[in-house]
């Protein structure tokens, strides 16, 4: 990820933003993507999920905890 080179336009100034932007990441990596070894994704073959997500579902999601969050602040 070139969010922790400074060196790039999409260095995080503050850290809320780097851990949102992380988390994004890692549940692309982990719902979203087909991996070329297990043939599918990794949260499918550790069956935390039953499906292989899309990117609005994901985006859904993400939105719907942030705005929890929100609401219980």
């Amino acid at each position: 990820m070139r969010r922790f080179t400074r060196l790039t336009n999409a260095f995080s100034k503050k850290l809320a933003n780097l851990k949102a932007s992380v988390a994004l990441h890692y549940a692309h990596y982990n719902f979203v993507r087909v991996h070329r070894t297990l043939r599918c994704a990794p949260a499918t073959a550790a069956h935390v999920s039953d499906h292989l997500w899309t990117v609005q579902e994901l985006v859904s999601v993400a939105l719907g905890a942030e705005n929890e969050l929100v609401e219980s602040a």
